[in-house]
C-alpha cells in the first residue's frame, strides 16, 4: 500500500525526519506513536502531500505520489483539529464535502450510528466538542476509500462514543482497509491496533506488535513499555 524510501525533512535547521525507511502492508491498523516533535505529524502530512521532504519518495500502490494529487481521493483523513465554518449547520457541511469530494458517500449509515440526528439543522459554533469530533468522524468514514489516516480520533468523545468509534475502526478493517492511527490515549492504542510505529527523533525507533515491543522493552504492561523507550532516550 505505502512505500517510503529515505524520506527526509528539515524545516529551517531543524532536521525533523532523518530517512525513513518504511512499507505499509494492505490491511490492518497501524498505530503511529512517538513524544511531541518526534515527526510522527510531519510523517502523516508528508503521505497526505500536506508537507514536502526535502528528499525520498512516498509511494501508494507503486506509484510515486509527487506531483500526483489524484492519489489522496483514495485517502480518508481525520484532523486533530477540525476548523468548520461555525455559520453552517451539520447537514450543510455534510453536503458540502459531498459535493466537493464527488464520491458515494455513505453518510445516512454514520449519522445514526453516532447518533447525530438531533444535530443535523443546529448550526456548527453551538456544538461540544465532542459533537464536532463526531461530525469529523461522519465526514472522514464516509466515503469508503482504502487508506484512512485518524490522528487523535478520540479527542473529546464520551465512553460511549468511543466504544462505537472502536466498533466502526473493527468494521472498516474487516473491509481490508488500512488504518493510521495517532492517538496519546495508550490505552486505546493496545486495544485497537494490530502493529505500532514508534518514531523518536525522526527516525524509527521500533516496527512491530505490541507484544513484539513489550518482549523488546522488558515489560509486561504496555505504558511501561512505550515509558521505557522514553526513559531509555532521557525524553
Amino acid at each position: 500500500m505505502v512505500t517510503i524510501e529515505s524520506l527526509y525533512k528539515k524545516f529551517g535547521k531543524n532536521e525533523v525526519l532523518k530517512g525513513i525507511d518504511l512499507t505499509i502492508k494492505d490491511g490492518g491498523i497501524i498505530a503511529v506513536l512517538g513524544p511531541n516533535g518526534s515527526g510522527k505529524t510531519t510523517l502523516i502530512k508528508s503521505i497526505l502531500g500536506m508537507v514536502i521532504p526535502n528528499k525520498g519518495t512516498i509511494s501508494i500502490n507503486g506509484q510515486n505520489i509527487k506531483k500526483d494529487w489524484k492519489y489522496r481521493k483514495e485517502i480518508d483523513y481525520l484532523p486533530q483539529i477540525a476548523n468548520f465554518p461555525g455559520n453552517l449547520t451539520v447537514q450543510e457541511l455534510i453536503k458540502m464535502i459531498k459535493d466537493l469530494r464527488d464520491k458515494p458517500a455513505n453518510d445516512d449509515e454514520l449519522i445514526a450510528f453516532f447518533k447525530l440526528e438531533n444535530f443535523l439543522d443546529k448550526k456548527l459554533v453551538t456544538l461540544s466538542g465532542g459533537t464536532k469530533q463526531k461530525v469529523n468522524l461522519v465526514l472522514t468514514f464516509m466515503f469508503n476509500s482504502p487508506l484512512v489516516i485518524l490522528d487523535e480520533p478520540t479527542s473529546g468523545l464520551d465512553p460511549i462514543s468511543l466504544i462505537r468509534l472502536k466498533e466502526w475502526i473493527h468494521k472498516e478493517k474487516a473491509k481490508g482497509k488500512t488504518i493510521l492511527i495517532t492517538s496519546h490515549i495508550m490505552s486505546f492504542v493496545e486495544e485497537i491496533a494490530e502493529d505500532l510505529l514508534f518514531i523518536l527523533e525522526g527516525k524509527i525507533y521500533f516496527n512491530g506488535s505490541v507484544q513484539e515491543l513489550k518482549k523488546q522493552t522488558g515489560q509486561t504492561d504496555f505504558e511501561h513499555a512505550i515509558a521505557n523507550i522514553l526513559t531509555e532516550h532521557h525524553v
